[in-house]
């Protein structure tokens, strides 16, 4: 996995709208040529982005469907992503914040996007803060958490929807073109952010591995053994939703890819926390970063979202693995 992983690292960098030769990738790594300033700048950024958003992605997607016992548990069927979309379109459309403009009918561009990122991670986290506060509820279980995600992602839909009947051209275009997750939005700054948040998510989950393992034999069994379930569910769903919000925030919403990783994690290894959350952050990082490299390149110069090639993959290969292993 690793191995495919820094084959398609390096394969992203070298192809693209201007291929590069091995030579030149090389010449432009080690000495300024002509092409150092897209590979430092774009391309390396881009798939260093990529690796850690869809690591995150891959090993949130993992802990929520553990501790939610549900295997359509994602942070796009909980509504993080409707969450983050309606902050967006609030500054977007609202306040302003991101102002956009139009170099042409096939162009829209979104200046001073900070504001629009921070209001994107508001509602991330407004969700989140719903989602828990209801789990802290008597009698609320992992089913009606997910059940409650999926009115949420129909409640930011409809508000996103209301904002844009009210916007202008330029506004309703700057919105959708938001929510179109795209890699290439991440920066250096941005992607040592999310590398920081992936880091402290990442530690806590792996570190509770047994706990995680302990929850498959049912939460009875699970307190008999001493995990405070009620905790370590609160724990793993903030940082879970918090570490999955910083990305989305900052790249859109990128579907589908922490829902299947950890499926086909399972379908080759196994259901064993120890190796199912670094095993699903892998495969989640090499989905995302072969993705992006479809995007790129399918329809060369033109580059698609990434978000687009996600949903279109993911749909029938969800499929496909509920069918294989008969979890209708």
């Amino acid at each position: 996995m690793i191995l495919l992983l820094i084959a398609i690292f390096f394969i992203s960098i070298a192809f693209g709208s201007i291929k590069m030769s091995l030579e030149e990738v090389i010449n432009a790594l080690l000495r300024n040529s002509e092409y150092s300033y897209v590979l430092w700048n774009i391309r390396i950024t881009r798939a260093i982005g990529g690796i850690l958003t869809g690591a995150a992605l891959g090993v949130s997607g993992a802990v929520m469907q553990k501790v939610l016992k549900n295997p359509l548990a994602s942070p796009f069927t909980l509504g993080v992503s409707h969450g983050a979309a309606f902050g967006a379109a609030f500054a977007i459309i609202v306040l302003g914040a991101g102002k956009s403009h139009s170099f042409g009918s096939e162009a829209v561009t979104i200046f001073n996007n900070y504001p629009v990122v921070i209001f994107a991670f508001l509602g991330a986290l407004t969700s989140i803060a719903i989602i828990l506060f209801l789990s802290c509820f008597k009698g609320a279980s992992p089913e009606s958490i997910v059940l409650a995600g999926v009115a949420l992602s129909s409640l930011f839909g409809s508000a996103t929807m209301f904002l844009q009947y009210f916007a202008d051209d330029f506004q309703v275009a700057a919105t959708v073109f938001w929510t179109f997750g795209d890699i290439g939005k991440a920066g250096w700054l941005e992607n040592k952010i999310i590398f920081i948040t992936f880091l402290v998510g990442i530690t806590y989950f792996y570190l509770n591995r047994w706990n995680f393992n302990v929850l498959f034999w049912g939460d009875e069994i699970a307190k008999s053994l001493g995990v405070n379930i009620k905790i370590l569910r609160l724990i793993s769903m903030f940082l879970s939703a918090l570490v999955v919000s910083v990305c989305i925030s900052f790249l859109g919403i990128i579907g589908f890819v922490g829902l299947i990783s950890p499926h086909i994690i399972r379908f080759l290894i196994g259901d064993d926390c120890r190796f199912l959350i670094p095993y699903s952050a892998l495969m989640g990082a090499f989905l995302l970063c072969l993705s992006d490299f479809i995007a790129r390149t399918i329809l060369s110069p033109v580059v698609l979202p990434v978000g687009i090639i996600t949903s279109f993959a993911g749909a029938p290969m969800f499929f496909y693995l509920l069918i294989k292993r008969r979890r209708f």
